[in-house]
């Protein structure tokens, strides 16, 4: 498994998945995602966003639009596209990421705080208000400091071996499962034959 920089050709499949797992695409250019991406099948298994908020206060670095497709999940996908992220942030010069979510303890593993809203610079504060609107009405605002950012061993060893599970396939129901006896039962438009 590796993260790489989205493509143009990547487009399409992202904008399907984020509609998929009903995530934020406000803003959606492709080139501002990475996409995690399994070495061997080239299958891309999770994804996640670097959103730049331009203001006259200053720029904001929010993480945004992460998901990873329910096959590969439990294996260190989405915590390994929040680091590109994370380095991403950095190199840019950010210090600090913000990001608004409704799972702020799956980021607090990584070394993410929540905030009040009171206590958030005017750009973030407003996305909140929007995403708890619009796809997230539970949205908590978090933050870190792009330096204090945390893997734990257990996502960076999972990672390493992650491949897709596979789902279990439904069964088909038959008429027992109604409770119907097979052998004595007439259905209207039984012929006879």
């Amino acid at each position: 498994m590796y993260v790489r920089d989205a493509k143009n050709r990547d487009e399409a499949w992202l904008l399907d998945h984020i509609e998929e797992m009903a995530l934020d695409d406000a803003a959606f250019r492709s080139r501002d995602y990475v996409i995690a991406v399994d070495e061997e099948t080239d299958e891309r298994a999770g994804f996640g966003r670097v959103r730049i908020h331009k203001t006259d206060a200053g720029e904001y670095c929010e993480l945004t639009g992460v998901g990873v497709l329910p096959a590969w999940r439990g294996q260190g996908v989405g915590a390994h596209v929040v680091e590109r992220l994370v380095e991403t942030a950095a190199a840019e010069g950010f210090e600090t990421v913000y990001s608004v979510t409704d799972r702020p303890n799956y980021l607090a593993q990584f070394g993410f705080e929540p905030h009040e809203s009171s206590a958030l610079p005017a750009k973030i504060e407003e996305r909140l208000a929007a995403k708890r609107e619009s796809v997230q009405p539970d949205a908590v605002a978090t933050s870190l400091k792009v330096d204090a950012f945390e893997m734990p061993a257990r996502l960076r060893e999972a990672f390493k071996n992650a491949s897709p599970r596979q789902e279990e396939e439904s069964s088909k129901a038959d008429a027992e499962d109604f409770g119907i006896d097979p052998e004595s039962a007439t259905y209207k438009y039984d012929t006879g034959r």
